[in-house]
């Protein structure tokens, strides 16, 4: 959600000083996007991955904190809620063998970091939504201790006026009230970064919008939340109704969403942040001492706190991220990025890396083609297909310029893969890797198993067996965990 924040209370005054700080930010970086010189000339790429925490029979464990001092590793950090933890892996150029290297960082790291957690009673498990969470997980007291979670579920609740209302219907309803956000940490995930150019990142963008249903579907891995199964994908509903900050009038007038798919296709980078101050009241009105036109004009690169942490408290499932280098040759430049919010973690570290290159590589393709996907598709019918492949996963059918409606298995097997491969050609990534990650989608495609296929099946067949739900989904977890350690892809589970 942005950079720490204290626990404070917000006044009338400091909305009102925020709100003018943050359109001075938004100014000075459409300047920026004019005259400044980003960090453009070698692309990084990065990777983020949010961990749930179980004890041995697969309950939740809200131990994050004890976790985090047994690991004692900087890239390990606190997440939204006690049985969540996150993972930030090192910038890397595809080019320069990064895709192995998120791989072989990530396995390691993870191997490492279970080894001291599970001292604690805490073990770590690669999956969308913890299926063992019950309704005493989804209280105020499983928040982190860190002040900005507590800080930010205050002022979502009161923006809201009135209690959280969860209402998912899948192959099963749920319906259920939360005081708190904290049913948004049940929503753990996979974060892709691609930097890109100001000129190039539309592209970038509107790529990755028109193609993250597709993601959805073949990465599906979280069908079932507090006992029941829903969606294939429910992250996806889950977080957009856990952090609605509208009341039903607010809803019913057309206010947006801060959990947002978007409207429009964009033709710059700009729009978006404009969209983001234009529509959305701070959540956060923190302001920073720092006057970022006379950083600018003094020859520096203005951090623009306000207009970054005002843009981390709105969830674009494609979100525009500006920051400032801080390594190498372009140290203190000013650049962005693409971050790709769609993929649930796991169901192993094999699996992750694939969908990465599956991302990365598709991305780029279309991003750099000369006919552009989205001015074959309207917005509305990638909206359309995002929530389609959510609820319906590797067996949805969408709709796809020169297809019509397809079942994605065949538009990724036919259309896709071989764009993908394109793709991570132009990036320089070795044929061998490439050939393997995208081989695992490939395989996928071809036995129609994802997590969500497999794990709803497992359940089922401990049903059958005889156990209840809550047994049957702690049985088919612990079997999850096992396999996961493995690090063999989900598609030759058993």
């Amino acid at each position: 959600m942005g950079e720490d924040v204290d626990a404070q209370e917000f006044s009338r005054a400091d909305r009102t000083r925020h709100r003018e700080k943050v359109r001075r930010c938004l100014d000075v970086f459409a300047r920026m996007l004019r005259d400044a010189a980003f960090d453009t000339d070698d692309p990084m790429t990065g990777l983020e991955i949010e961990l749930n925490l179980v004890d041995e029979v697969g309950d939740p464990a809200l131990k994050n904190a004890e976790a985090l001092e047994a690991i004692s590793d900087p890239d390990f950090q606190t997440e939204l809620g006690q049985f969540n933890i996150e993972i930030n892996g090192t910038p890397a150029k595809l080019r320069e063998g990064g895709l192995t290297r998120f791989e072989d960082s990530l396995r390691r790291s993870l191997n490492d970091a279970e080894s001291k957690s599970a001292e604690v009673g805490a073990h770590m498990v690669m999956i969308g939504i913890l299926p063992t969470l019950a309704d005493g997980h989804m209280t105020v007291a499983s928040l982190s201790a860190n002040p900005r979670y507590r800080l930010l579920s205050e002022q979502i609740l009161a923006a809201r006026g009135e209690d959280i209302v969860i209402d998912i219907r899948g192959v099963e309803r749920l319906q259920t009230t939360a005081d708190s956000i904290v049913p948004e940490a049940a929503c753990t995930s996979t974060q892709l970064h691609v930097q890109t150019s100001p000129e190039d990142f539309a592209a970038y963008w509107n790529a990755s919008q028109a193609i993250s249903s597709i993601q959805l579907a073949v990465g599906a891995n979280s069908p079932y939340l507090l006992g029941k199964e829903l969606w294939r994908e429910t992250r996806i509903p889950l977080f957009e109704q856990a952090t609605d900050t509208r009341s039903e009038e607010l809803k019913a007038q057309g206010v947006r969403p801060r959990v947002w798919f978007g409207e429009r296709w964009v033709t710059s980078v700009f729009d978006l942040f404009e969209e983001n101050v234009r529509y959305f009241p701070a959540l956060l009105p923190v302001t920073d001492p720092e006057e970022p036109l006379e950083v600018l004009e003094a020859g520096g690169t203005p951090k623009l706190s306000e207009l970054r942490l005002h843009n981390g408290t709105i969830y674009r499932w494609n979100r525009p991220v500006y920051d400032i280098t801080r390594r190498g040759a372009h140290a203190g430049a000013p650049h962005l990025r693409v971050e790709n919010r769609v993929l649930a973690t796991g169901p192993t570290v094999a699996d992750t890396i694939a969908n990465a290159a599956f991302y990365f590589g598709l991305v780029r393709h279309l991003a750099e083609g000369e006919r552009p996907l989205w001015s074959q598709m309207s917005f509305s019918v990638a909206e359309e297909n995002f929530h389609t492949a959510a609820q319906q996963g590797i067996d949805a059918h969408v709709y796809w310029p020169g297809f019509g409606a397809v079942p994605v298995t065949e538009l990724v097997l036919r259309r896709l893969l071989p764009m993908a491969f394109e793709g991570l050609d132009s990036w320089g990534v070795q044929p061998d890797v490439r050939d393997r990650l995208l081989g695992i989608i490939e395989q996928r495609c071809l036995t129609g198993r994802n997590g969500a296929t497999w794990f709803v099946r497992r359940t089922h067949d401990h049903e059958d067996g005889g156990l209840e739900r809550p047994d049957a989904l702690r049985r088919a977890l612990v079997e999850y965990r096992e396999r996961m350690h493995t690090n063999e892809p989900v598609h030759t589970w058993d």
